[in-house]
């Protein structure tokens, strides 16, 4: 990709162990051809083991755990999925509270296969329309949202994608939308979200 419209633009990746490699690496990698600085941010410091489907594979290195960071650090969030990856995430009160504050202070995100997982326990998808693994979806519905399958889905900064193979089609639509910057109805839908939650 030769065009650099996120130079400038810090986004956060939160992963642990179990992440999907090629969620993580792919959109990592286009982030920053499109300019971006990037960070890798887990539960501790260190590195993390990622995973071929259930096939431990590469190792990554953690820039930052998520007790030293915060969201008004960051322009946009990328969630990449795996199984193990977002049920870890979801379990940790910083994490949760630090996805959060991306939807209040109205920033973009994007999340791939399992990830929306970590959307649910952050209060954040009620009224909302996304996309996820197929499996996730009954708990997508369950927590208020509109599920849709789809290989990519927009609503108001949020990208959500079903699978590896949508990655090209996420990663287009996560640049789009990351270099958009702010947006306001992600912050009111957020709001709204947790208001009725």
């Amino acid at each position: 990709m030769a065009d650099k419209s996120l130079k400038g633009k810090r986004v956060a990746i939160v992963a642990a162990d179990m992440v999907e490699r090629v969620e993580l690496i792919e959109p990592r990698r286009a982030l920053e051809e499109a300019g971006a600085t990037t960070e890798l941010i887990s539960l501790k410091p260190g590195e993390i083991r990622t995973f071929n489907h259930f096939d431990p594979a590469e190792s990554e290195p953690v820039d930052k755990s998520v007790e030293e960071v915060d969201a008004s650090d960051y322009d946009a969030l990328l969630i990449p999925g795996g199984v193990g990856n977002p049920d870890q995430l979801r379990g940790d009160e910083n994490m949760v509270a630090f996805v959060r504050e991306f939807f209040e202070q109205g920033k973009p995100v994007a999340a791939i296969c399992h990830a929306p997982w970590v959307l649910i326990d952050a209060g954040v998808v009620r009224g909302r329309t996304l996309t996820s693994w197929p499996t996730v979806g009954t708990d997508l519905r369950n927590a208020g949202a509109t599920w849709v399958d789809k290989e990519v889905v927009v609503d108001s900064g949020l990208v959500t994608s079903r699978k590896p193979e949508d990655i090209p089609a996420f990663n287009k639509k996560m640049i789009e939308e990351f270099a958009e910057g702010k947006h306001a109805e992600q912050a009111q839908k957020a709001q709204k979200a947790r208001a009725s939650s």
